[in-house]
């Protein structure tokens, strides 16, 4: 990467290269469409942003669930689990106030106790701040395989506008030498400012959001700050990559950001899942990656940018590797998840997100 000093400032560049080296998604089955949400709190007219959404069961939370994607980058990836040097879980919605997601998943998979473990929090970029932290670790050589979840139960107050697309699922990445990768780190970017456009105290139910407020100086002044000052260092442009994918609070969002930074939509049309699955917060980009992985071709370039309300982005810029087509056939796909569907009503969601409280 011909990247001069001047330009690298910003940039986070490790040590060692680092990659992909296993990945796994999980999508419960169970799904709510949008057109419910509108029978329910409105004369059935308001139309929904998405077509549906993925809902935990009454046996599902981020650490159920957190195991089986990571079960899935496990198997995909070939190495024993004793090898993990951390176990990190981005969400906001942990089951525990206080008590960790990342020992528990960390201990059911088996690992070593002598490892590194953590939940990580950052509304809905938790999961690339995992990431972000994972690639630090290899490639200074503190480690040689970390495991960076991006997971959540997606939460919205009955009525409000998140209900529609407040989703459950995602998906976890095995970060490891580039040398065993199916796609590698080329370099990411990270930006962030006091944006309060989303937030939930302590004690609260459901979080609170600023409406419009969270999309023209939140989503899209982060997003595209992001991914324009990361391709700008690295002096790459639209047409250099062969996929894009951002975070998807809704199908609108993501188009328009990509358009607005010369992407079309064949780049974005393969990560793109919020329509089929709803926001899955903390897992949102990294469940639309690994979409991507699943189909990527060896040489292909990938951007993936993250958005956490609070507010910040983290951006990426991956190469597909060789290695990737071992690595296909060896788990679940994401589109093995997304079409094990059962349509529930909105009763059932009710049911089975605790809505009724005593």
């Amino acid at each position: 990467m011909n990247v001069s000093q001047a330009t690298q400032r910003n940039l986070m560049r490790s040590i060692q290269d680092v990659g992909i080296v296993g990945y796994g998604a999980y999508i419960p089955q169970y799904r709510l469409p949008g057109s419910e949400v509108a029978r329910v709190w409105s004369d059935g007219s308001a139309q929904s942003p998405i077509t549906e959404k993925a809902v935990a069961g009454l046996d599902e939370d981020v650490t159920t669930m957190a195991i089986e994607a990571a079960r899935n980058a496990i198997i995909r990836s070939g190495i024993a689990p004793e090898q993990l040097r951390a176990v990190w879980v981005g969400s906001e919605s942990h089951p525990y106030a206080v008590k960790p997601t990342s020992t528990i998943v960390a201990e059911a998979l088996g690992t070593s106790p002598n490892i590194q473990a953590a939940d990580w929090e950052f509304a809905c970029k938790a999961g690339t701040e995992a990431v972000q932290a994972s690639i630090g670790l290899i490639g200074s050589g503190m480690g040689q395989y970390t495991l960076s979840i991006g997971m959540d139960t997606a939460q919205g107050r009955p009525g409000d506008p998140l209900e529609y697309t407040a989703a459950s699922g995602g998906a976890a990445f095995l970060l490891g030498p580039a040398d065993e990768a199916g796609a590698v780190f080329l370099a990411s970017y990270s930006y962030v400012t006091d944006t309060p456009d989303f937030w939930r105290r302590a004690g609260e139910t459901y979080p609170t959001h600023a409406d419009r407020f969270t999309g023209e100086p939140a989503y899209f002044a982060h997003t595209l700050s992001a991914a324009s000052s990361l391709m700008e260092e690295m002096r790459s442009q639209a047409s250099d990559y062969d996929h894009a994918v951002f975070h998807q609070p809704n199908v609108k969002f993501p188009s328009r950001a990509g358009k607005m930074l010369g992407f079309v939509a064949e780049q974005l049309e393969t990560g793109l899942l919020a329509d089929r699955v709803g926001n899955v917060y903390s897992g949102s980009c990294m469940l639309g990656l690994t979409a991507i992985l699943d189909v990527a071709k060896p040489g292909a370039r990938i951007l993936m940018v993250s958005y956490g309300s609070g507010a910040g982005s983290d951006a990426f810029d991956l190469r597909v590797t060789e290695r990737i087509e071992a690595l296909q056939s060896r788990a679940n796909s994401t589109e093995t998840y997304i079409r094990r569907r059962i349509p529930i009503d909105y009763a059932t969601y009710c049911r089975f997100r605790g809505k009724l409280k005593d």
